[in-house]
């Protein structure tokens, strides 16, 4: 087994690239291997308000610039390149995400964690969903094991959010700086855009160190 973490906001665009192009390397490159993907949460905006931030006013705050469509060129670039669809002007708001991270740690007990991660980040992507909406995750929660109640109850549950926040905290604490940022366990790591060649290498490393240490070799 092959046990993957990984740290990603729901909302970064660079996220739902590395997402979708780890399940394509895994598809195309070790279809063989058994893979557990463990989600861990980070949170980049932990005070957006529940109404949403209007994303170019954002980038215009943040980073001075003007035109949304330069900040958006190379994430859409590289999403083309592994051949998938991203027009990141479809979403134009960014909103709250601890109630979404909550439901996709609680999916990790039904083993849907994935599946699920990958719904909302596709329905907040692709089809521009509010996914600050309790109701909205409910409504993608039902198909990867939650009753549609449950889903909202988790998705409200103050426990939960406060497990959202020792999560990221936890993130902070061992030096997760950018995101999406994938361990594939024995010392091997790598973090941000990455191509499916970097990636592929990464996890035929870990791979690598793996069988070492079954015999009985030490690992780097």
């Amino acid at each position: 087994m092959l046990h993957i973490d990984l740290y990603a906001e729901i909302t970064c665009p660079w996220c739902f690239v590395g997402l979708h192009r780890l399940d394509k390397v895994l598809h195309d490159h070790f279809s063989d291997v058994s893979v557990d993907i463990r989600h861990r949460p980070v949170v980049l905006l932990p005070d957006a308000p529940v109404t949403g931030l209007y994303i170019p006013d954002l980038l215009r705050a943040r980073y001075g610039e003007t035109d949304p469509k330069a900040s958006f060129a190379r994430p859409e670039a590289e999403a083309r390149a592994s051949g998938f669809y991203l027009d990141l002007s479809r979403q134009q708001w960014t909103y709250p995400t601890q109630p979404a991270h909550a439901l996709i740690l609680a999916a990790s007990a039904r083993r849907t964690q994935h599946q699920l991660a990958v719904a909302i980040t596709d329905a907040y992507f692709l089809d521009a969903c509010n996914i600050g909406d309790v109701d909205v995750l409910a409504d993608i929660a039902a198909h990867h094991g939650f009753d549609r109640q449950e889903a909202r109850d988790v998705a409200l549950d103050p426990a939960a959010r406060k497990q959202v926040e020792e999560e990221v905290a936890r993130s902070a604490t061992s030096g997760i700086r950018s995101v999406p940022h994938f361990e594939f366990g024995h010392g091997v790591a790598i973090s941000g855009g990455r191509s499916e060649v970097e990636m592929a290498s990464a996890i035929r490393e870990a791979m690598r160190r793996r069988g070492r240490s079954r015999v009985g070799f030490p690992t780097e």
